[in-house]
């Protein structure tokens, strides 16, 4: 077993190192970017984002990476079921840690992209209040919430442009309306990301 086991490794390794020989790109980079936050639900409204992310290109046209972002946006609207109030979550950042896989489709200079991330999203706490028939008080706790992202892009030599769907489970929302009822509703937090930035590293051999 420990020789099947060595031989798996050396294959690796050769496979590893023949794949980097193969590639015209230095393998390490860093995207730097800026963007527009756009999340959904009623009433939200769009804000700014920033992101590096490291990476690595593990074999030709595939690297990977841990993209690191912060976005401050208003979230959706939040809605009871039960009743007619409604609030809105006010402005507050979150940020994202999410292991992530690129793949480029090209090897030119005009390199098209798409990717998908997996990791951490850390929301802050929030209130808002709405008047309505009733004076209604809303909060949204901190926590942090497992989600995913697609993407898709292009980097044009050292300058890249692209589009994240980040897909983030909604928070749960404690409402007090003026009468003192409570009720529980969700805000949203998944958001779309329009991004542009530079690359820093990874050119040409």
């Amino acid at each position: 077993m420990k020789k099947i086991a060595f031989s798996i490794l050396l294959l690796s390794s050769v496979v590893f190192a023949k794949a980097q020989t193969e590639s015209p790109f230095k393998p390490f980079k860093v995207d730097a970017s800026l963007g527009y936050a756009m999340p959904g639900g009623t009433g939200a409204k769009g804000g700014v984002l920033f992101a590096l992310e490291p990476k690595y290109e593990v074999i030709p046209n595939l690297s990977v990476g841990l993209r690191m972002e912060i976005a401050v946006m208003v979230r959706g609207q939040v809605e009871t079921t039960s009743s007619s109030s409604t609030a809105k979550v006010d402005a507050k950042a979150a940020g994202s840690y999410l292991v992530t896989g690129d793949y480029y489709f090209t090897q030119t200079k005009v390199r098209p992209f798409g990717g998908l991330g997996l990791g951490i999203y850390k929301l802050a706490a929030a209130s808002a209040t709405s008047d309505g028939s009733t004076t209604t008080t809303a909060s949204a706790s901190a926590g942090s919430k497992f989600g995913e992202m697609v993407r898709a892009g292009v980097e044009l030599s050292h300058f890249r442009i692209g589009l994240e769907y980040n897909i983030v489970p909604s928070t749960k929302v404690d409402m007090v309306n003026g009468s003192g009822v409570h009720t529980t509703a969700s805000a949203k937090n998944g958001y779309l990301g329009i991004k542009a930035g530079f690359v820093i590293g990874g050119g040409r051999k």
